[in-house]
């Protein structure tokens, strides 16, 4: 083949491949949301579990945790399987702790009915030993809100804190690239769940893969981490957590939908 001809065929081809992106971008479902707020309250598709709540706060809903123990507000309305979950949600300070649970067994709705394990913390804010031995047997029985942490994954909002840790990490699972808020509050995470696999990008940025079958999974360190042994459904719940008193983080949104074609 002679060069113009190469040359031709090569203008040809990358003219082409852009015109196939946009095609299948155009196909690309729209997003569905998930109504957080109805009537001025928490929507009734949305099942609170533990202490806590959620509180309306201009438009969004806001951590209003407990010194009694964590909460998890849980999309009780359907299971999500293949598809992608966006996230818009803005933190008080870098400290602030909260997270996107995701892949939640049908257990979990059993807790909405009981009462979780309640501690009591010293007028310095901290769990003296008794009370912390209380939540790591609650964490070890998998009570309350625990059942989530060890049927599911907590993808961790929590900016000031290690790679296993941060934003955009699976709890403890996966390290996350660190990411720099942008000067708009509101960030938005975008979760993939495909097969057992998870993907989770950051104001576009890609900060971390998970595949629970790969050979890079970290062992279990502490009590306060997922256990490994329980396999988590890929159609499963999904719930916005509330932390520890101090820690206020809003939700504006929650939208899925489905996976992108396949090119």
């Amino acid at each position: 083949m002679n060069t113009v001809r190469l040359g031709t065929l090569l203008v040809v081809l990358f003219g082409i491949l852009p015109g196939v992106a946009a095609a299948e971008d155009s196909e690309q479902a729209p997003w569905r949301s998930l109504p957080l707020i109805e009537e001025g309250k928490v929507a009734p598709s949305w099942t609170h579990i533990g202490w806590g709540t959620f509180a309306v706060d201009d438009g969004s809903l806001r951590t209003d945790c407990d010194e009694r123990g964590m909460g998890l507000l849980v999309y009780s309305k359907e299971r999500l399987g293949n598809c992608q979950i966006r996230v818009l949600f803005r933190a008080k300070d870098e400290k602030s702790n909260s997270g996107v649970f995701i892949r939640i067994d049908d257990g979990i709705l059993d807790w909405a009915k009981k009462e979780s394990v309640a501690v009591k913390r010293e007028a310095n804010g901290k769990l003296s030993p008794e009370m912390l031995k209380k939540l790591m047997d609650a964490s070890e029985r998998e009570e309350g809100v625990w059942y989530a942490v060890h049927h599911g994954y907590e993808v961790q909002i929590m900016e000031e804190a290690d790679a296993a840790h941060r934003t955009g990490a699976l709890y403890s699972l996966t390290r996350a690239a660190s990411t720099k808020p942008p000067a708009n509050p509101w960030r938005t995470m975008i979760i993939t769940l495909q097969g057992d696999g998870v993907h989770v990008d950051v104001d576009g940025q890609q900060v971390s893969d998970f595949d629970p079958a790969g050979k890079g999974v970290p062992p279990r360190t502490n009590w306060t981490e997922p256990k490994r042994e329980h396999k988590r459904p890929q159609v499963g719940y999904i719930g916005l957590q509330n932390h520890d008193p101090g820690d206020v983080v809003y939700f504006k949104e929650v939208s899925v939908r489905p996976l992108p074609p396949t090119p």
